[in-house]
């Protein structure tokens, strides 16, 4: 029987806090323990099946290296060239199957998600990346908001059709690609590695998928879950392995049709630089998404309320360790404002409790891999030695059980001092006292101290202040937050995407998205074609 349903707008997953005593904490904890007690041995998945090839490496425990959880192997040319095959094969079926069961998949993998296979997908993102107990859960909320909020997106776009006059039918249709999606995403965000090649096959694509090696372990587990909603093989192809290799093999293709990223800013500049180059190859014009750096501000009027603001710097700092693009790595706060807070700030930041993520007592974890450590460190080092900053709070590093560094606060003379402006990844945040009088000058100062344009916030309780600041900094923040962190987006409440070198802005959570997976078909049917080639005129 042909029947049509309707997607009601989705409500956004309610997190869960793992208060002492309840269920959630007793099952995350046995979950904990059952998945670091097993030693895993991840395999590519190509069409469905799995590929071992090659010396399988050691996933990694970030904040207990002398462990790990298993192994997970990499591809090399060939199994790139495999997985294109397979998502070739799989290409016509599933761009033939129904937009409403396409997305009854996603959905029943959000059902899946949000109940079943919730304590594995968050103990997997705890261990693997490093992440607390509340990190982690925000992220597997999100991966379930946008599989639900993307079909409910979808139905939206199918409403929007054209006009059809007497005579004549009009419809639009969304068709796939010609070719496959090449999908790579970064260790951060277990969402995003959700997304990132969920969104793609909702509009009917096939993907290549090369998932972070520091992600490897959930990403293991979101292949497992989709299997279990129904996905068909060959859909989405998991192929961990050097970026270069698995990238360049994809854009290489003549079938590579988009390329859908989250890594940092050189990285993407060189891919798209290689997609240009290899135009002539293609069937069609490659659609091009990237998600890339970032140097969130926190930018503070003599107004504003000194406890709200403080919590800002810590939460937006140093929360999973300072590893997002969306992270407040700086902060201009006006002098008179900064001498009432900095001492608590200081004590506050001391104060902060890491350790390993199995400790749900814990504020922060280790940072990813032994090259973010020394990267940091180096920045830390550089501070150490400058006449224009000081380190006023943390500052160590530990790599002896895990990869540890201590959340830091820095002081600078020189709002264009290297931590003011590279991205460091990080938990480290430089704060930049400015005279109390010189706010309209600052504001020009945060616009154009760095290339990014991804978050940015303002505190004050000046409503024409904070206008100001709002109009000053337009092009410095794609999503700009008042009185609040400049992280933690929710789907469908703040579309995320970054500009200038932060990325395409293409809003995830919202429908914007989809259309870079999409080629929109006209389909003008003429109920009352003409029978005389002469018009009116002619007479």
């Amino acid at each position: 029987m042909n029947t049509k349903t309707h997607i009601a707008r989705p409500e956004n997953e309610a997190a869960l806090d793992y208060a002492p005593g309840s269920p959630e904490r007793a099952e995350l904890l046995k979950k904990l323990a059952e998945l670091k007690g097993q030693a895993a041995d991840i395999p590519l998945i190509i069409g469905g099946k799995e590929v071992r090839v090659g010396k399988p490496l050691d996933i990694i425990i970030p904040h207990d290296h002398k462990k790990n959880l298993g192994r997970f192997h990499k591809a090399g040319s060939a199994e790139v060239r495999l997985a294109i095959e397979a998502a070739n094969a799989a290409k016509p079926g599933w761009a033939n199957t129904p937009w409403r069961e396409r997305a009854a998949i996603f959905q029943k993998a959000a059902d899946l998600l949000a109940g079943p296979w919730r304590s594995t997908l968050v103990a997997a993102t705890m261990l693997g990346q490093s992440k607390t107990a509340q990190q982690a859960e925000a992220d597997i909320c999100e991966l379930a908001d946008y599989y639900r909020f993307n079909p409910f997106y979808l139905e939206q776009l199918y409403g929007h059709q054209p006009t059809s006059p007497a005579g004549e039918k009009n419809s639009l249709e969304y068709r796939p690609l010609e070719g496959f999606i090449f999908a790579l995403t970064p260790f951060n965000f277990t969402a995003i590695a959700g997304n990132f090649p969920m969104a793609p096959a909702l509009m009917g694509n096939t993907v290549i998928w090369k998932p972070a090696s520091g992600a490897i372990f959930s990403a293991y587990y979101l292949m497992k879950l989709w299997q279990a909603a129904g996905l068909p093989d060959g859909v989405i192809n998991m192929v961990p392995g050097p970026a270069g290799l698995v990238g360049n093999e994809a854009i290489d293709s003549p079938d590579f049709a988009g390329l859908n990223l989250c890594s940092s800013t050189p990285v993407f500049n060189t891919f798209w630089s290689a997609i240009v180059r290899n135009l002539h190859k293609y069937k069609s014009y490659p659609r091009v998404f990237g998600d890339t750096g970032g140097k969130g501000f926190i930018f503070a009027h003599a107004s504003a309320e000194p406890e709200a603001l403080k919590t800002a710097i810590i939460r937006g700092a140093y929360e999973y360790q300072g590893q997002k693009g969306s992270a407040a790595s700086r902060a201009y706060i006006p002098r008179s404002l900064w001498k009432v807070i900095k001492d608590d700030l200081v004590s506050q930041t001391d104060g902060i409790k890491m350790g390993p993520a199995e400790d749900l007592s814990c504020f922060m974890n280790a940072v990813i891999d032994k090259t973010a450590y020394d990267r940091i460190k180096g920045f830390l080092a550089l501070v150490k030695k400058s006449p224009d900053a000081e380190i006023i709070a943390g500052g160590d590093c530990s790599e002896a059980q895990g990869y540890f560094i201590r959340p830091t606060l820095i002081e600078t003379t020189d709002p264009q001092f290297k931590t003011m402006s590279g991205d460091i990844f990080g938990p480290v945040m430089t704060v930049f006292p400015y005279e109390d009088g010189k706010f309209a000058e600052t504001l020009k100062i945060c616009d154009q101290t760095s290339p990014y344009a991804m978050t940015g916030s303002v505190f004050g309780q000046d409503k024409a202040a904070v206008a100001e600041a709002s109009a000053a900094l337009a092009d410095a923040a794609c999503n700009f937050y008042i009185n609040d962190k400049p992280t933690g987006a929710v789907v469908d409440r703040q579309p995320f995407g970054g500009g200038r070198a932060s990325g395409t802005n293409d809003k995830v959570g919202w429908p914007h998205n989809l259309l870079r997976w999409t080629f929109a078909r006209t389909v003008k049917e003429n109920l009352a074609p003409p029978k005389d080639y002469r018009y009116p005129c002619m007479g």
